[in-house]
């Protein structure tokens, strides 16, 4: 299955960056949808209901990927919809899975590890 996926950063470079990543495997994302907070993705994902997985920074300002994922998970209707949080930050991991977060990658992002996740979600679609 193709994905559509949902990049959650507040660094355009890093929103373009992985756009650019993904769009080199159209065999696993058939498309990317960006915003630059975690209040931009809350309103995307409530008109766009073909998302399939979302790639969350943490650290953002306005609405942070903390509150994101608490306010994501608290409607029942968004929890098949895996949340992979990518963050500089290794300290944020336990607290990422507690809010409900399916998994976690460093940042700089390693394209293998990424695509390799990304094909495990595509598989369970």
């Amino acid at each position: 299955m193709n994905l559509k996926i949902l990049i959650v950063d507040d660094d355009f470079i890093n929103r373009k960056l992985l756009q650019a990543l993904l769009r080199k495997h159209p065999d696993i994302v058939r498309e990317t949808v960006e915003a630059e907070n975690g209040s931009e993705a809350l309103t995307i994902l409530r008109d766009d209901t073909s998302i399939d997985l979302i790639l969350l920074d943490i650290l953002m300002p306005v609405l942070d990927g903390k509150e994101f994922l608490k306010i994501f998970r608290s409607d029942s209707a968004n929890s098949n919809i895996p949340v992979v949080v990518l963050t500089t930050d290794d300290t944020q991991k336990a607290g990422a899975y507690e809010l409900g977060a399916d998994d976690f990658l460093l940042k700089p992002i390693n394209e293998d590890e990424l695509l390799g996740k990304i094909s495990r979600w595509a598989q369970e679609a």
